[in-house]
C-alpha cells in the first residue's frame, strides 16, 4: 500500500525568502508545489488541491429562562473569501497512475480574487484563515490530507486625505462624590493625523486644566478592539497595547503636553471591511481624578501597512508607487522619518548674506539643465540653500515675525 511506502508528503509555497513564508494580497498569484517522496512504486487514483479562505466567528452566551432553567446560546457565522480547485494528478481514462520510486513534485499556480480580501487574523472569537489542502487518492485505501495555511494582508496606504486629516477633541465633566461637587476638570487633545504604521511614534499635543480641590493625573492610551458579529448580536474584546503617563497636575493648576510620544508596537492593522469581523484601534486620552470616574477622549486611529511618504505631498495617495511594507511581520519597524531641521541650524546668517548676493549677481538656470543635474548635487548644496518650505507637516509653524526673510527676493 502506497501508505506504507509514502516517506513524505509535504505542500511548498514559492517564496523569494528561503526562510521566510510569503505573504499575498488581492490578485496576487499563489504557486508552490506538492512534494511526495515514495520509498516504492505506489498506485495513485488522484490528487486534488482545494484553495479556501473564510473569515469565521463564533461563541455561547448563557440565558436564564427562569428561575431554575438555564440553557447556553450559540452564535456564529462565516464568510468565504475564497474556493479555487485544481487536480494535479489524475489520469484522462479513469486508470490509476503508477508512480516510481523516489522524489514527485506537482506544481500548482492559482490567483486570488481581484477583490478586496481581508487581512489574516487570529482572535478570540472569531479567525480570518487562508489555507491550500491536498487530498492523495490511492486504490483500496483510506485518503491522506495534508493542509497548510499562507497569510494574506491586505494593504492601507496611510497617503490618503482621509488618514492624513488631523484629529482632535475637547471633553471636560464635573468631578463630584456622593453629592459633593470637587469643581470642573478638562482636556484637549490633538494629534497630526488619523493613520499610522506599527513601530511610529504617535505625538500627543494635550492641554489638561484641572479646576478640582484633587491632583489628577493624565495618560494617554492606544486601545485595540476586536468586533465579532453573529446573528445582529455584537461581542467585543478590548485591550490596551501602548500606554503614556504624565506627571501629577495639582489641583487648580494646568498641564500642556508638547508632542508627548507614544509608539505604536508590533500589531496587526486595522480590519475595517469585513461583514463579521472588525479590529479597530483608538488614542485614548484620560484623566484619573481620585474618587470618581475618570475623563476619557477618544480619537480614531487606523493602523496601515504602507508607511508615511517622507517625500511630496502629504495629501496624495503613493500606492501605485510603493509595495505594503510588511516589516512589522518581521518585528523589524521602521522608525517614523525624523522632522526637518530648524532653519537656523542649517543655514547661519552670514552664509545666508553670501549666497544672497551671490545669486543676486547670476542668471536663472535653464529648466532643462536643472534636470539633468544629479539629486545628489542637491543634497550636497543643501547646506547653503534654504530648506523647502515644510509648512504641511510642521506641527509648531514659527510667528511670521520670526520666519527666514526669502532669499530670491
Amino acid at each position: 500500500m502506497i501508505f506504507d511506502k509514502l516517506k513524505k508528503f509535504d505542500i511548498v509555497f514559492d517564496s523569494p525568502e528561503v526562510d521566510c513564508p510569503p505573504v499575498y494580497s488581492s490578485g496576487d498569484v499563489v504557486s508552490g508545489r506538492v512534494v511526495l517522496e515514495l520509498s516504492g512504486e505506489s498506485r495513485v487514483d488522484s490528487l486534488k488541491l482545494h484553495a479556501e479562505g473564510f473569515a469565521k466567528v463564533h461563541w455561547t452566551e448563557s440565558r436564564s429562562a427562569g428561575s431554575s432553567t438555564a440553557y447556553t446560546q450559540n452564535y456564529s457565522d462565516e464568510v468565504e473569501y475564497l474556493n479555487r480547485r485544481e487536480v494535479l494528478l489524475q489520469a484522462d481514462n479513469g486508470e490509476v497512475t503508477v508512480l516510481p520510486a523516489g522524489r514527485h513534485e506537482f506544481p500548482f499556480s492559482f490567483q486570488l480574487p481581484e477583490e478586496t480580501l481581508v487581512t489574516s487574523f487570529e482572535g478570540k472569537h472569531g479567525s480570518i484563515r487562508y489555507w491550500v489542502k491536498v487530498k492523495l487518492h490511492r486504490p483500496w485505501a483510506t485518503v491522506k490530507k495534508i493542509k497548510k495555511e499562507f497569510t494574506v494582508i491586505e494593504p492601507i496606504d496611510i497617503n490618503t486625505p482621509a488618514l492624513l486629516a488631523p484629529q482632535a477633541g475637547t471633553k471636560d465633566k464635573m468631578a463630584r462624590a456622593w453629592y459633593r461637587s470637587f469643581g470642573q476638570v478638562s482636556v484637549t487633545a490633538k494629534i497630526d493625523r488619523k493613520g499610522y504604521t506599527p513601530g511610529e511614534v504617535i505625538p500627543v499635543f494635550a492641554e489638561f486644566d484641572n479646576s478640582t480641590s484633587r491632583s489628577v493625573v493624565p495618560k494617554a492610551f492606544i486601545i485595540q478592539t476586536q468586533t465579532f458579529i453573529a446573528r445582529g448580536t455584537m461581542k467585543q474584546k478590548r485591550s490596551v497595547v501602548a500606554t503614556l503617563c504624565g506627571d501629577i497636575v495639582g489641583a487648580k493648576r494646568r498641564e500642556t503636553w508638547h508632542g508627548r510620544a507614544i509608539k505604536i508596537p508590533p500589531v496587526g492593522p486595522s480590519i475595517l471591511q469585513c461583514r463579521i469581523i472588525k479590529v479597530e484601534y483608538m488614542l485614548k486620552v484620560c484623566v484619573d481624578v481620585p474618587g470618581t470616574s475618570k475623563l476619557c477622549l477618544e480619537l480614531p486611529l487606523v493602523i496601515g501597512t504602507i508607511p508615511l511618504h517622507p517625500f511630496g505631498s502629504r495629501t496624495s495617495s503613493v500606492s501605485s508607487q510603493y509595495s505594503v511594507n510588511l516589516e512589522w511581520l518581521r518585528m523589524a519597524i521602521p522608525e517614523q522619518p525624523e522632522p526637518p531641521p530648524d532653519y537656523s541650524s542649517v543655514v547661519t546668517e552670514e552664509e545666508a548674506e553670501q549666497r544672497h548676493n551671490a545669486v543676486a549677481s547670476q542668471q536663472a538656470e535653464d529648466l532643462s539643465g536643472i534636470l539633468e543635474r544629479p539629486l545628489m548635487a542637491f543634497v550636497q548644496e543643501f547646506r547653503f540653500r534654504p530648506p523647502p518650505v515644510y509648512s504641511e507637516i510642521d506641527p509648531n509653524p514659527q510667528p511670521i515675525n520670526m520666519r527666514p526673510r526669502c532669499m530670491t527676493c
